[in-house]
């Protein structure tokens, strides 16, 4: 799914407009019901509900709303702000029309009221769209400051009142902290950064009909990775197939006292599908590795710690996992990458040893794929300002290196050598712990032996990981799966795939 800017949204509002045809009040209307039927299907426990509207058109959908939840049985009161602004066109239509209804009181905005209302009153903000150029000011920042310490559900229409929807305000702007936001057909960047994104809750993406021919033209180089991406990139399993065609996976890594790194990228490698896993450790796990992960095959790469990276030319390399910095590994790491130029996985310790010069990025094989995350990112290439900035030097390095870059995140960013982005919505708070970082380099490591690209590699390993995680924590919950349950939702994940594959024949 593409993600696009707040202008290009309001082209495809107005493409839609010309090509259905559709008015704009109708498509107001349409994007309203959406709104409407969701708040009545979800939030049945809660019959009372206090919109605020303002005067533009995210304030004409409000209006619209209050009118269609009415109908449906909700006790509503509407707060505007009649007396300064004038109205859109579209808003003014809707306010015509609950004006027109008996039993929805239309109130004016004050910031001196204290708005008391009861626990099962739900605030839904329409106060402003994704048209907002600028930081609240006045009585609007005032409104919302009054309306974040409430303590009731609070929904946002499209996107939080004073929230950009691409990038940051500056001077820490006032944004309206909402539980859920129901937005409009593609996501907004500013939900996928953990700067802005806390202000969303749970995202909900209602699909109002906007023009397919429009978004399918329309260029962006930013990406959700959804359902749809996702099953485009899987490749299910062909029966007349043998451990030959699914590529020989290797993981490089473990030291004295970190082979259960090692351990965990083996297993993920081996549960995603790798003809054949093999780890390159150190001798002090072999014990460990053999017993824990009987079905790959070890490679002594040293006593304590690794000293030889020897492989074989036709291996797929996952290098880092428990690897350790100890001089003897980093010269040996180091000489390793000079004369190794096939596409490499590198994660943990291998970067932790190529941050040490800048010299030796240029030595990471082109198409190789990193996963940093932010601490580790910053070693490598420089600290930022903040997560967008962070991003855009992201694609820069990327592209200089020619490499994919796996930014770890709540919401990982893909970045490819061309300049796209691709954000990935799966996984949860769950994955805070260590040896999640683990269990992706073993994903990564064997899907790339199994001949995906390095982008579908990306795309799917980081999606699989999260959804697994998804899995596992709806079964163990957020603080007590651990990184091993993760693994063994794998299977679930691969299934749910294939019914997909099997139902689109």
């Amino acid at each position: 799914m593409k993600v696009f800017t707040a202008e290009q949204i309001r082209n495809w509002d107005q493409f839609t407009i010309s090509q259905e045809p559709v008015s704009s009040i109708q498509l107001m209307e349409r994007a309203s019901m959406a709104v409407a039927h969701w708040i009545s299907e979800h939030c049945k426990n809660h019959k009372k509900l206090a919109i605020f509207c303002g005067n533009g058109n995210n304030g004409g959908d409000g209006l619209a709303v209050a009118r269609l939840l009415y109908l449906k049985g909700f006790d509503v009161d509407v707060f505007v702000n009649d007396s300064k602004r004038k109205f859109s066109e579209d808003a003014s239509v809707n306010l015509k029309r609950l004006r027109d209804l008996s039993g929805i009181s239309v109130r004016k905005l004050d910031t001196k009221e204290q708005y008391n209302f009861d626990d099962k009153t739900i605030i839904i903000d329409t106060l402003f769209g994704t048209g907002l150029s600028r930081p609240l000011e006045g009585e609007y920042k005032m409104l919302v400051e009054q309306l974040n310490t409430k303590k009731n559900i609070k929904i946002s229409i499209d996107i939080p009142s004073g929230l950009s929807a691409d990038g940051m305000f500056d001077n820490d702007p006032v944004i309206l902290n909402a539980d859920y936001t129901l937005t409009f057909q593609c996501w907004k960047r500013t939900f996928l950064h953990p700067e802005t994104g806390k202000y969303t809750g749970k995202v909900v993406l209602l699909d109002i009909d906007l023009s397919k021919i429009y978004a399918d033209a329309t260029d962006s180089d930013y990406y959700v990775i959804d359902d749809s991406l996702v099953a485009s990139v899987f490749i299910p399993r062909q029966e007349f197939s043998h451990k030959g065609s699914y590529g020989k996976a290797v993981i490089i890594g473990g030291n004295y006292g970190k082979i259960g790194a090692a351990v965990l990228a083996t297993k993920s490698a081996l549960k995603t599908g790798a003809g054949l896993t093999f780890t390159l450790a150190p001798e002090c796990g072999y014990d460990i590795l053999q017993t824990s992960c009987p079905e790959a095959m070890f490679i002594k790469g040293g006593d304590t710690f690794i000293l030889n990276f020897e492989i074989d030319n036709d291996f797929t390399c996952g290098v880092g996992p428990g690897l350790g910095t100890h001089s003897g590994t980093e010269k040996s790491f180091l000489n390793f990458l000079k004369d190794y130029s096939k596409p490499l996985i590198l994660d943990a310790d291998a970067l932790n040893i190529i941050s040490k010069d800048p010299e030796n990025l240029k030595l990471i094989p082109e198409k190789s794929i990193i996963t940093p995350h932010p601490k580790e990112f910053e070693r490598l290439f420089g600290s930022t300002e903040d997560s967008f900035k962070r991003l855009e030097l992201a694609k820069k390095k990327a592209k200089d290196l020619n490499i994919y870059i796996i930014l770890k995140d709540h919401h990982t960013q893909v970045i490819t050598p061309q300049g796209k982005v691709f954000y990935n919505i799966t996984g949860n708070s769950g994955l805070a712990k260590g040896g999640s970082g683990d269990i992706l380099t073993g994903i990564l490591t064997s899907l790339l032996a199994q001949k995906y690209s390095e982008e579908e590699t990306c795309i799917l390993g980081v999606w699989l990981h999260g959804r697994a995680a998804d899995i596992a924590s709806e079964k163990h919950s957020k603080e007590s799966m651990l990184p091993t349950d993760v693994i063994d939702a794998f299977g679930t994940v691969f299934e749910e795939l294939n019914r997909k594959e099997e139902r689109n024949l």
